[in-house]
């Protein structure tokens, strides 16, 4: 029996070959498997339309594939031994139950627009997702700065007590940083949701068919025209998807780190229940943050995949390549992984608990110091002598500061416009359908 959409009728492809080319597609496969049958669904649906084949032979082909669907759903699907992939295996299925209608599938495609079709259905639905997640993770943000807003803490530069922030701040300003990935979902989703279907093996095809058909039935935004470039899209969507991916990672690391920091007993600002941490084998009074060194590692790694996605389809031609298989060795774990990272972020955040005194401690008293200038200012001394008034004040030993703080432009302790941030953000979100 024949397992791959190429083999010719008088050679057999041996065991080793199919098994090295083939590579992780069984497994990676399955998570195409319901786009792979929805893109055949639109792409029969078309050839119906077209005359190329029959309302009849149609109707037959999508009640089969809407029970490959059933069972896909049901985690009943599998790519059975020896099948090559996830387009041979719903072939052969096709073709057990409809004999030669199964066989009129593949009819004006090409497995190199098939899977490039399934890999962009995937890439667009596996954004979304995540962009559900991070849309989850804002409002927690938002809500937590407005809750603590009046609470100060020391705000660092060169990891040196500097200048006074606030939770208020510190919770707002990783709400913002989110802004700013949702505008890199929002252009990777813009290049990804492209139809490619009907571009073929990368030189189109001679049968009649109706590209603009299947653009509307899949819901792509519009259609990649050039067929050429089509296929060029191969590798590209994956490393813009894959800078989204890579930007967030940013966002959610530099936050991990801080809370790792934060809840040490040096800083002290949060903690976490005792369910949330874990101990030591030989230390009975640890609590460490683990699951937040795990989100700085797994993030860290995942800002590595531009970079690994450039490595392996750099310098490559036009036209399809085998390589390109690859890609989504690379691409569909880390959607796991990032997904996996907010959805334990938020858990985490959740449950946070802020120490309302922590400014109190008498080290930080001199975070002040530009307060006191300031102040000085405000009364009409001359900044330079302001500043050189307070540090002389510091080095006597003789400086005095309330904590009185009368921040209020635009985005600073007293005016945190977390509105403005709110509005910005939901006007992104707005741009997903």
């Amino acid at each position: 029996m024949k397992t791959t959409l190429w083999e010719k009728e008088n050679s057999i492809t041996p065991q080793w070959l199919l098994e090295f080319t083939a590579g992780n597609d069984k497994f990676l496969d399955l998570e195409l498997a319901e786009f792979d049958v929805l893109g055949s669904i639109a792409h029969t649906e078309m050839l119906a339309k077209v005359g190329l084949i029959s309302k009849e032979e149609f109707s037959l082909l999508k009640t089969e594939l809407k029970a490959i669907r059933e069972s896909i759903k049901n985690n009943e699907f599998i790519i059975e031994h020896g099948v090559e992939d996830v387009h041979s295996q719903v072939e052969i299925l096709l073709t057990r139950k409809l004999g030669d209608v199964g066989k009129k599938i593949h009819t004006a495609r090409s497995r190199n627009d098939q899977v490039l079709t399934d890999i962009k259905l995937y890439t667009v639905s596996e954004l979304k997702k995540t962009i559900l997640l991070v849309h989850e993770l804002f409002k927690l943000l938002i809500s937590k700065s407005e809750e603590h807003k009046a609470v100060l803490i020391p705000g660092y530069t060169h990891l040196q007590a500097a200048m006074p922030s606030s939770f208020g701040l510190w919770f707002g300003a990783y709400a913002e940083s989110l802004c700013d990935d949702l505008e890199m979902f929002s252009a990777a989703c813009n290049v990804a949701n492209k139809n490619p279907l009907g571009s073929g093996a990368g030189y189109g095809s001679s049968l009649p068919i109706d590209r603009n058909e299947t653009t509307s039935l899949l819901n792509f935004d519009g259609m990649n025209v050039n067929v050429v470039y089509a296929q060029m899209t191969r590798g590209k969507s994956e490393k813009i998807s894959s800078m989204a991916i890579a930007t967030l990672a940013s966002t959610l690391s530099k936050m991990a780190m801080d809370i790792c920091l934060y809840n040490s007993q040096n800083f002290g600002f949060i903690s976490f229940p005792d369910a949330l941490t874990t101990g030591s084998s030989i230390m009975p009074h640890k609590k460490n943050p683990d699951v937040f060194e795990l989100v700085r590692a797994k993030c860290n790694r995942l800002q590595a995949l531009p970079n690994e996605l450039t490595l392996l389809i750099n310098n490559l031609p036009s036209g399809y390549h085998r390589d390109f298989q690859l890609t989504k060795e690379i691409l569909f774990p880390a959607f796991k992984e990032i997904q996996s990272c907010l959805k334990v972020s938020i858990k985490m955040l959740e449950q946070i608990k802020i120490n309302n005194t922590a400014i109190n401690d008498d080290k930080y008293k001199f975070i002040f110091s530009v307060e006191a200038v300031n102040q000085l200012v405000l009364d009409g001394m001359s900044f330079r002598d302001a500043y050189q008034k307070v540090g002389g004040d510091i080095a006597k030993g003789e400086f005095v500061f309330n904590g009185d703080i009368k921040h209020t432009h635009q985005g600073s302790i007293n005016n945190l416009c977390n509105n403005e941030i709110s509005n910005r953000f939901n006007e992104l979100l707005n741009k997903f359908k």
